[in-house]
This record gives C-alpha cells, structure tokens and sequence, in this order.
C-alpha cells in the first residue's frame, strides 16, 4: 500500500517552486543557484572551473547595504551585478578577473545592495544590460539568513 501510495504522490504535478531556479534581466533568462545562507555566500563560485553562458549565481542578503565582493579561489572571471530591495540595478562590476595571489582585490557597489548576480564575464556587455534593470526572480528564494 506504502508504494501505491509513492506512486501517486510522484505522478502529481510539478508545481512552479520545484522549477529550476532563474531570474530575468534585460530580456534574458538565466538559470541561477540560490545564496542564500552565510555559508553558501561565503563559498559562491568558488572553485568552478567554468560557468554556462545561460547560468549564474544569486546572491540573496537579508538586509540592505554597501556589498563588495572578491574572487579569492575563484577560477573564472565574472560579471558581478548589484541590485537594491526593489530589484533594479544599482552598480556592476564588469569583467572580474580570478584573483592570482593575495591579498585579493574588493569589488565594491556604488549603493546599497540586497541581491547580488553573478554572470560569465561579458554578459552585461553582450545583453546590453544598464543601470536601473529591473531583476526578476523566477522560483522560491526560500529562508533568507
């Protein structure tokens, strides 16, 4: 009875926050892993050895304020992409070169941050992203601490 019951429950359909996780910006969809927590912000994209020209990382902070970020142990170079609480874009970083030996640079925001996009290097250019974006999430951020 146990596994008819399984069954069922597997067969239901798929509902949106089970989707792959993704977010929108200037026309473009890009699938995205959530950071969400402490430790998986620490950790980001470190140790990648490649990063899709469609995919990125979402940095989700509880609070608003000045970010900035470093590449130390990060092995490819990256957009990185600052956003306020209303989701518009507040300050880039273009072209992020891996970090080759400490003391690694910071790469600040020029304002208050709450999300934080990671993308390949070249992206912003090739999409033609600009201040004042609006950042669309698609999927469940989830528990944000």
């Amino acid at each position: 009875m146990l596994l008819l019951l399984t069954s069922c429950t597997n067969t239901a359909p798929a509902s949106t926050s089970h989707a792959t996780p993704a977010v929108k910006l200037h026309g473009q969809r890009f699938s995205v892993e959530f950071a969400t927590d402490e430790t998986s912000r620490v950790h980001g994209l470190m140790m990648r050895s490649a990063l899709a020209a469609d995919h990125g990382m979402l940095f989700v902070f509880p609070d608003t304020a000045p970010r900035a970020f470093w590449m130390k142990n990060t092995l490819i170079p990256l957009d990185i992409l600052y956003f306020d609480a209303d989701r518009r874009l507040v300050s880039m970083q273009l072209d992020v070169p891996p970090c080759k030996a400490d003391p690694c640079p910071t790469y600040p925001s020029n304002a208050a941050a709450r999300y934080v996009l990671e993308l390949s290097a070249g992206t912003v250019q090739r999409i033609g992203a600009r201040a004042n974006d609006e950042l669309k999430i698609d999927g469940e951020v989830g528990a944000v601490r």
